[in-house]
């Protein structure tokens, strides 16, 4: 990282700071950083049948490979993102990336069921670490502008692609390798991207005289596992079990009590004033919005590929090329269109051209083509999400002040897994229940497109929100100390 942004005079505004060749190589750390933690979130899926296989998972233990990294993740990253404005956003993105590169060597390396799991919690958790600085040092890398809005949709399309090349990326490993290089893979890339950071960042922080606030770090961390607990119970149990039941209601129960306690910390983790920026606000429940339909799609597209149409795991993957090129396209058209439409506008447009997509794909039949039920829906559910994505994390880090960037990133990634998870978990809970248990490729076929009728709604509802709620520009006034 270049340095931390000093405010800005008018003067300053006219005459934008060109960034230097020295922060486009920081951009691209920090975006590989980013690429890794998100490609690891879908990569597997398609090497559970060979771990189970080879390791001896049950059906639980299976899912659990899936689950611990998630909860992991999504609990530990306002903390992570919190650490990082405290004790160096390079500390911060070394130590991540480093614990998540040794538990890929752990985890490729297992024996035995526990093993893995316990390598993909350990993974979750350099994740929650590293995600949270990843956007942070972009944003204080590049000055503020049109540059800083190139380098976030830059930030949004590689993640983006991280989670688009998944289902690709694991199946050429897996028919071609192992199962264990869906996770091994990650060293190579892991240990180049650690000798970047440590070559091209510099340290920053902005909070290094206060201390870390112990009670809420437990609180938020605790209630938000619970909460990822809980929403991934559901894939097992349903919503109406005391399995599911007492993780959800008992997180939230922790949350309310952290949303107490820092509204009397004199230094607290997460300052309740950041809500009072609707940049901030909106920008993340939009998030989280568009984060419940877009993990859905990848997951939903490839079983009905695979389930119903009857692709190989790598024909799966390559059959959702064009839609992963699409994301690409539309987060970094996405700087571009900004300064014409302005930040909410575009959210919005996205929303609408993704909706579009999802209303699409609901049409799909047991028998469709490669043409209309994949290819046209998921260019244009991909290419939305893309286009509405980098605006809305541009309003959410420039609606705060510098000494919380790294918090405000963290809340933007948290947003996203956290709406996934739940998007995926209800979605699914959609399909199985017009499918009744009923397993024939009519009867997936109608699962899956039910969940896609609901997931437009959600991104119709998106949109009014973002209408109504976000404000349409680019630049906001941080929230005041």
């Amino acid at each position: 990282m270049v340095h931390t942004e000093p405010a800005t005079s008018g003067a300053t505004e006219s005459t934008p700071i060109r960034p230097t060749p020295r922060a486009w190589l920081v951009v691209l750390a920090a975006c590989a950083g980013q690429f890794l933690v998100v490609l690891d979130v879908s990569v597997v899926n398609v090497a559970l049948p060979s771990m189970r296989t080879d390791l001896g998972l049950s059906a639980t233990g299976l899912q659990w490979v899936l689950n611990a990294y998630s909860i992991a993740f999504a609990g530990f990253m306002l903390l992570g993102g919190r650490a990082a404005d405290l004790f160096g956003r390079k500390r911060m993105f070394l130590l991540g990336l480093g614990l998540f590169t040794a538990a890929s060597v752990a985890g490729g390396l297992a024996q035995e069921g526990w093993q893995l799991v316990a390598a993909r919690a350990v993974q979750g958790l350099g994740a929650a670490v590293l995600a949270p600085a990843t956007l942070t040092i972009v944003t204080a890398a590049v000055p503020a502008g049109p540059a800083r809005t190139r380098a976030i949709g830059t930030w949004t399309a590689v993640g983006a692609a991280g989670g688009a090349a998944g289902g690709f990326v694991g199946g050429v490993l897996v028919d071609l390798l192992s199962w264990r290089w869906v996770l091994l893979i990650n060293v190579p890339v892991g240990v180049l991207v650690l000798i970047g950071a440590a070559l091209w960042l510099s340290e920053s922080r902005t909070g290094a005289r206060r201390r870390l606030d112990l009670p809420g770090a437990v609180l938020v961390t605790g209630g938000l596992a619970s909460v990822a607990y809980g929403i991934v119970q559901t894939e097992e149990v349903g919503w109406g079990d005391p399995a599911t039941l007492v993780p959800l209601l008992g997180g939230l129960a922790l949350l309310a009590v952290f949303v107490a306690v820092e509204a009397r910390t004199a230094a607290p983790l997460m300052p309740l004033k950041l809500f009072r920026a609707r940049a901030v606000s909106a920008a993340n429940v939009a998030m989280l919005l568009a984060g419940s339909t877009s993990f859905a799609m990848w997951f939903f597209m490839t079983v009905y590929a695979q389930n119903v149409l009857g692709y190989t795991p790598l024909q799966a993957g390559l059959a959702l090329i064009p839609s992963s090129v699409s994301v690409i396209v539309g987060s970094k058209l996405a700087p571009r269109l900004m300064p014409t439409t302005g930040a909410r506008n575009l959210a919005v447009i996205g929303a609408l051209v993704a909706a579009t997509g999802f209303g699409w794909q609901s049409t799909m039949t047991a028998d469709g083509t490669f043409l209309t039920t994949i290819l046209g829906p998921g260019i244009l559910m991909m290419a939305g999400i893309g286009l509405l994505t980098t605006p809305l994390a541009t309003l959410a880090t420039s609606g705060a002040a510098p000494a919380d960037a790294g918090l405000v990133s963290g809340l933007v990634n948290t947003s996203r897994t956290m709406g996934g998870a739940l998007g995926l978990a209800v979605l699914s809970t959609v399909a199985a229940a017009r499918t009744a248990g009923s397993t024939s490729p009519a009867a997936l076929t109608e699962g899956y497109a039910l969940a896609f009728r609901t997931a437009t709604g959600v991104l119709l509802a998106a949109a009014v929100l973002m209408l109504l709620w976000l404000p349409n520009s680019g630049r906001t006034r941080p929230a005041e100390a």
